[in-house]
C-alpha cells in the first residue's frame, strides 16, 4: 500500500509540472506532517519550489492547492499559511484505508520486505565477575528492542554478545574465591551463580581498599599504593598465568564462569533476550593481538622501551592509546579491533552498532581511529549508540562496593510490586492463581521495560519501580490495560460484523485512523535515529487518544449497527497496533486485567 505522504509527494510534483512546465527534483517537494495549531494533516513547503513558479509563496501554494484538490479525490480542501500549503485529507479516503483492513490487514503496518542492508547489532557485553545490574537492564533492552525494531524496518539483522570472561577484573573474583571460598559453590551456598561470583568480586574491593590504606598510612603516596597493593599484584601475576595457560588457573576459571553463565541464561530468560551469537573475550582476544603486531612490522603502531604497543592519534587530535602492554596481555582495545575484524569477515555488515553507555565514548572515537590507521576501510561503518546512564532516585550505583540493584532483585520487585497495585486496585478478582501470576509477571515486566524505553537512549535517566508500575499516566500498565480494554470490547462483540459501513467517520475516530496510518512512519524513523523511545511514545499517545473516544462514545451501544461495525474495526486495528507496537518494545499484552 502506497503511503499518503507519497501519494501527496506525487500529486505535489505533477502540479508543479502541469502549472509551470516543469518537473522538480525530488529534494524540492518538501512533505511534513502539519502542525497541531493548523487545519489539515499534511503541509507542502512550498519555499523550495518558488524557483520554478517565479511567484510569491501565498501564490504558489494557493495555485498548487488548487490543481491538486481537482486532481484527487483523496484530497478534501487546503490552506496556505505564508510558504505553507496545509492539505486536509478527505473523510471518504480515511474510510477506505480502514476498511481495507479486511481485505488486507496491512493498513497501519510497515510493508517491509527484508531488504539488503546487513546491520550487526552487539549489547549486553557482561563481564564474568558479577551478575547483571539495572545498567544491565538498560543496555539489554535498548539493544533488543533496537534489534526487533530495525527487523521491522526491513534491515537484516544480527544480535550479539560479547562476553567479557577473561581479564584482570575476572582474576580479581577467582583470588578471591581461591582466598576465603572455603570451595562454597552455588549449589552449597544456595545462591545463584553470578550472585556468589559477584560476592567475591566485592570482598576483593574491601581487601584491596584496606591494603591501600595500609600502605598510605606506612608513607607510600595514594597513587603508590593503588598501584602497588600486593592483592593486586597477585591478581595480575594470575592473568599472567591466565594468558600462559596455566591449568590450575584456567580450571578454575572454567568453573566459575560456567557459574556465571547458568546465572545469566536465566536473568536473559526473564527479560526475554536472545542472541544469534555469542562470543567470549577468552576465544577472540588474540585476534587483536595478531592485527596489532602486524601493524607493529608494518610500522604503523610503535613500541616503547618497556616493550609495550602504541598508537600515535595525535594527528588525529588525541593521544597515544596503549594496545599491548608491556608483559605483551591484551587491554580492550585489543580485543576490540579483533572481534572487529574477525565479525566483519563473518557477516560483511554495513553497519555494526555498539550498544554502549556513554562513559566509553572515547573508547569507540579511538577503535574506529585505530582500525582505520591500520588500513580498514569499513571502520566507518562502526557507530557506537551511546546511551545515558540508568540511576535510583538516591543516586548512582557502584559495582565494586556492591551498591548496584541487581537485575534479578529488581525484576522480583516489579513483580510483588505489580502484585500488590493490582490487588489493591481489585484488577485480580475472579482471576486464577496462575492467570494472576501471569498477569503479575506480564505487568511488572512491562512496566520495567516501559519506563526505560520510553527514555531517549542518549539521556541520562532515574528509574523509579513505583512511579514506573502506575496504571495511568505515561507507563506500560496503562498500555497494557488500553489493550485489555479492547479485548473485553471485542469478545463482548464478538459475532458483529466488522465494517466502515455507509455511517460518517466523526473527528475523535479520523484522528485514530491517522495516528494508525503513522504507526509505520513511526517503525522508520525509530530504526533510523535507532531510538525505540519513538516507538513507545507513540503507543502512549495512542492508548490516550483511545481512552478518550471509549470515554466520549459508546461502541457496542452506538446509535447505528453501522455505527457498531465501524467502531468495532476501528477498536480491532488500534489493538494490533498497540500490540505490534508493544512487541517491538519485548513487552507482552494481557488479554484482560
Amino acid at each position: 500500500m502506497q503511503r499518503i505522504g507519497q501519494i501527496i509527494q506525487t500529486l505535489a510534483a505533477e502540479a508543479v509540472r502541469d502549472l509551470w512546465g516543469v518537473i522538480p527534483p525530488v529534494d524540492k517537494i518538501q512533505i511534513q506532517k502539519t502542525r497541531r495549531e493548523f487545519t489539515g494533516d499534511f503541509t507542502v513547503v512550498v519555499f523550495p519550489l518558488l524557483g520554478i513558479s517565479k511567484r510569491p509563496p501565498e501564490q504558489t501554494g494557493n495555485q498548487m492547492g488548487m490543481h491538486m484538490v481537482e486532481h484527487s479525490e483523496m484530497l478534501e480542501s487546503f490552506e496556505v499559511i505564508k510558504g505553507f500549503l496545509n492539505l486536509t485529507v478527505s473523510m471518504t479516503y480515511w474510510k477506505q484505508q480502514l476498511d481495507g483492513d479486511m481485505r488486507s490487514p496491512r493498513f497501519g503496518f510497515l510493508d517491509a520486505s527484508q531488504g539488503s542492508a546487513r546491520v550487526m547489532v552487539e549489547f549486553s557485553s557482561p563481564n564474568t565477575n558479577k551478575p547483571l545490574h539495572l545498567g544491565h537492564i538498560r543496555n539489554n533492552l535498548l539493544g533488543s528492542s533496537l534489534a526487533r525494531i530495525m527487523e521491522a524496518a526491513g534491515r537484516q539483522v544480527r544480535k550479539v554478545n560479547l562476553v567479557n570472561d577473561r581479564g584482570i577484573h575476572i582474576c580479581k573474583s577467582m583470588l578471591a574465591w581461591q582466598k576465603w571460598g572455603r570451595g562454597e559453590t552455588p549449589a552449597s551456598s544456595g545462591m545463584k551463580g553470578d550472585h556468589l561470583v559477584g560476592k567475591y568480586y566485592v570482598m576483593y574491593d574491601q581487601a584491596y581498599k584496606r591494603e591501600v590504606e595500609s600502605l598510605v598510612e606506612g608513607g607510600m603516596t595514594r597513587k603508590e599504593a593503588e598501584a602497588g597493593a600486593p592483592i593486586l599484584e597477585e591478581a595480575r601475576e594470575m592473568l599472567r598465568k591466565w594468558e600462559d595457560e596455566d591449568p590450575e588457573v584456567r580450571t578454575l576459571w572454567e568453573t566459575m564462569n560456567s557459574w556465571v553463565y547458568k546465572g545469566f541464561e536465566e536473568t536473559y530468560r526473564r527479560l526475554g533476550i536472545t542472541f544469534d551469537t555469542i562470543y567470549y573475550e577468552s576465544e577472540t582476544f588474540r585476534f587483536g593481538k595478531e592485527i596489532v603486531l602486524k601493524g607493529l612490522a608494518d610500522g604503523i603502531l610503535y613500541r616503547e622501551p618497556d616493550g609495550s604497543v602504541w598508537a600515535d592519534l595525535t594527528a588525529e587530535g588525541l593521544d597515544r592509546k596503549l594496545l599491548l602492554r608491556s608483559d605483551g596481555t591484551s587491554v580492550y582495545m585489543t580485543q576490540d579491533v579483533g572481534t572487529a575484524h574477525q565479525r566483519y569477515g563473518e557477516y560483511g555488515f554495513d553497519l555494526h552498532i555498539y550498544v554502549v553507555g556513554n562513559e566509553q565514548d572515547y573508547h569507540f572515537k579511538v577503535l574506529v581511529l585505530v582500525l582505520k590507521k591500520l588500513g580498514f576501510e569499513w571502520a566507518d561503518r562502526l557507530y557506537h549508540l551511546s546511551y545515558g546512564m540508568v540511576e535510583l532516585p538516591e543516586g548512582k550505583m557502584k559495582s565494586r562496593e556492591g551498591t548496584v540493584v541487581d537485575a534479578d532483585d529488581l525484576m522480583d520487585e516489579m513483580e510483588t510490586t505489580a502484585r500488590a497495585m493490582s490487588e489493591e486496585l481489585g484488577k485480580l478478582e475472579d482471576y486464577s492463581p496462575e492467570e494472576r501470576d501471569r498477569i503479575c509477571r506480564q505487568v511488572g515486566m512491562g512496566a520495567l521495560k516501559y519506563f526505560i524505553l520510553k527514555v531517549d537512549p542518549k539521556k541520562n535517566m532515574t528509574f523509579n519501580p513505583v512511579e514506573s508500575i502506575d496504571f495511568n499516566g505515561n507507563t506500560g500498565p496503562f498500555i497494557q490495560y488500553t489493550y485489555a480494554r479492547i479485548q473485553s470490547v471485542l469478545r463482548k462483540g464478538n459475532g458483529t460484523a466488522m465494517k466502515v459501513g455507509r455511517g460518517e467517520l466523526n473527528e475523535k475516530e479520523i484522528q485514530l485512523v491517522r495516528m494508525i496510518h503513522d504507526y509505520p512512519d513511526i517503525i522508520t524513523e525509530a530504526a533510523d535515529a535507532l531510538n525505540p523511545s519513538l516507538v513507545a511514545n507513540f503507543l502512549y499517545d495512542l492508548s490516550k487518544e483511545f481512552n478518550q473516544f471509549y470515554h466520549d462514545f459508546s461502541i457496542l451501544g452506538a446509535d447505528t449497527p453501522d455505527q457498531v461495525s465501524k467502531r468495532l474495526l476501528l477498536v480491532k486495528v488500534v489493538g494490533q497496533v498497540i500490540e505490534s507496537g508493544m512487541g517491538l518494545l519485548g513487552i507482552e499484552v494481557p488479554q484482560r486485567m
